[in-house]
């Protein structure tokens, strides 16, 4: 034990410095410069087309298409999306960076609609089909397709394998068998097993599998959630001024800390905020255009618009919803007034707020909440590794899947009974390097976005009620893609 101490200890001398560095002085400025930037040159496309995103969004699609539909595609990103960023990883940011990191959360979900626009976009663009009817796509392949780098999509692949293929999902496990242990007093290592058993009965039969399973499970809990939310919200109206007041006056460093430091600064508020919000929604990351990539659509763009809804669903609907229920009840003001333990996890947080507001029924709710949620992310995650493990091993794939199943299973099992702090730093320092990568990538590319977009709304304004996309509008800006997948 000693010695796997020593060894942490010594990753962290070399890992910490460089990750901070990574968040604090390049990712932050990348992320939200380069969500100015796209939101400038598809001229406030999350605002214009919020409306057609949601009904593009929903729309079923056509009887005997093949592969994944552009619903499954929504539904298994944003299982990956709504997990504990959603119920832990908002308290966690209230804790430490404030009310007004929710501000900042908002601004950094406003901005990445337009950026997830960008990279699904992309991901449809340079797909390739798939043996089993769907397609294959992602950072991975439009850094090496779209730019000639395959030296720097290798480096992608590898990043998101360690962040989301392993670390991340044990992250989830512990979140979920922590609340289980809390609310039912459920043991961890049997809520390991059943997780362990849940799991692996899913990604046993691939991604149509998953999304098969996000499709279903994704639009109930997400539904549930923000129900309970706006009724937390009505019986507490008479607050709710004043709670926006907080999150505002917070966010440019007008109000107290908690942890007994000389106020929250802007500067706090908006690393916890972005940092929280580019973990809940991932737009920019990378992450979601794995899977945008799988869904059998008539245009690329009508995928992007697709992706970008689910960024305002997970922060602007989801999120919301728990920085409600945090902030309206009487938790919060005990962390305040130091009548909370400082060191409680966000979580518990989030269950004590609960709690405040409907009693032992709201400690059960965030419990089953959070197993849904967070068991979605680990299923939703798999299907991203599974893209990248295909792509670094097109020779053996099925040897290199079964082993990041294996792999997979083992950390969800470890990460359920086993303190995982260094696991969330690592996931943290692997998430930056890979956002990092995909944000030069998408930045460098974004010209074939921009041009896709503006063929789907050419189509659009002529009457065409879904466009369809002809491949060789991009021929003189995309570089190699295929044009006999259209």
């Amino acid at each position: 034990m000693d010695l796997i101490e020593q060894i942490e200890s010594a990753i962290h001398v070399v890992m910490d410095p460089v990750s901070h560095f990574i968040w604090t002085y390049i990712l932050i400025y990348l992320l939200l410069g380069a969500g100015l930037l796209f939101t400038c040159f598809t001229r406030f496309m999350q605002f214009r087309l919020l409306g057609h995103m949601m009904k593009i969004t929903f729309s079923r699609r056509e009887k005997g298409e093949a592969g994944i539909s552009a619903f499954q595609a929504f539904a298994t990103s944003l299982a990956s999306r709504v997990g504990t960023g959603n119920l832990a990883g908002v308290a966690i940011a209230l804790w430490v960076g404030g009310p007004g990191a929710i501000f900042w959360m908002w601004i950094t979900a406003l901005l990445g609609l337009a950026t997830a626009f960008i990279e699904s976009t992309l991901a449809q663009i340079y797909k390739e089909p798939h043996q089993d009817g769907s397609f294959r796509g992602g950072p991975a392949y439009y850094i090496e397709r779209g730019l000639g780098h395959r030296w720097m999509s290798v480096v992608f692949a590898i990043f998101l394998l360690i962040a989301y293929g392993l670390a991340f999902n044990g992250a989830q496990a512990n979140t979920i068998a922590q609340s289980m242990e809390q609310a039912f007093h459920i043991p961890t290592w049997l809520t390991g097993v059943v997780l362990v058993v849940l799991t692996a009965l899913i990604i046993c039969g691939g991604i149509r599998s998953v999304a098969r399973t996000a499709e279903k499970i994704v639009p109930a809990m997400a539904t549930l959630y923000l129900l309970v939310a706006l009724y937390i919200l009505l019986v507490n109206i008479a607050q709710v001024p004043a709670m926006f007041a907080l999150i505002f006056k917070s966010a440019f460093g007008y109000s107290a800390a908690i942890g007994g430091s000389v106020g929250y600064t802007i500067k706090i508020a908006m690393e916890n905020g972005i940092k929280r919000g580019l973990f809940s929604n991932e737009a920019g990351m990378g992450s979601a255009p794995n899977v945008a990539a799988t869904a059998t659509v008539k245009h690329p763009a009508a995928q992007g618009l697709v992706q970008s809804f689910g960024v305002f669903v997970d922060t602007l609907v989801i999120c919301s919803c728990t920085a409600v229920v945090i902030l309206l009840s009487g938790a919060y003001e005990k962390l305040l007034s130091g009548g909370i333990h400082q060191h409680v996890e966000g979580i518990q947080l989030t269950q004590m707020a609960m709690h405040d507001h409907l009693g032992a029924f709201g400690t059960y709710f965030v419990a089953v909440a959070i197993f849904l949620f967070a068991f979605t992310s680990i299923i939703g995650n798999y299907a991203y590794g599974e893209i990248n493990i295909g792509y670094l091993f097109k020779g053996h794939p099925k040897l290199a899947i079964n082993t990041l199943r294996i792999a997979l299973l083992l950390m969800v099992m470890l990460g359920s009974v086993a303190d995982l702090k260094f696991v969330w730093n690592f996931a943290d320092f692997a998430m930056g390097l890979m956002a990092t990568t995909n944000l030069i990538a998408i930045i460098l590319l974004a010209p074939v976005a921009f041009s896709a977009l503006k063929d789907y709304e050419r189509q659009r304004k002529s009457g065409v009620k879904q466009p369809e996309f002809d491949p060789r509008v991009l021929e003189k800006v995309a570089g190699h893609y295929k044009k006999d997948i259209w």
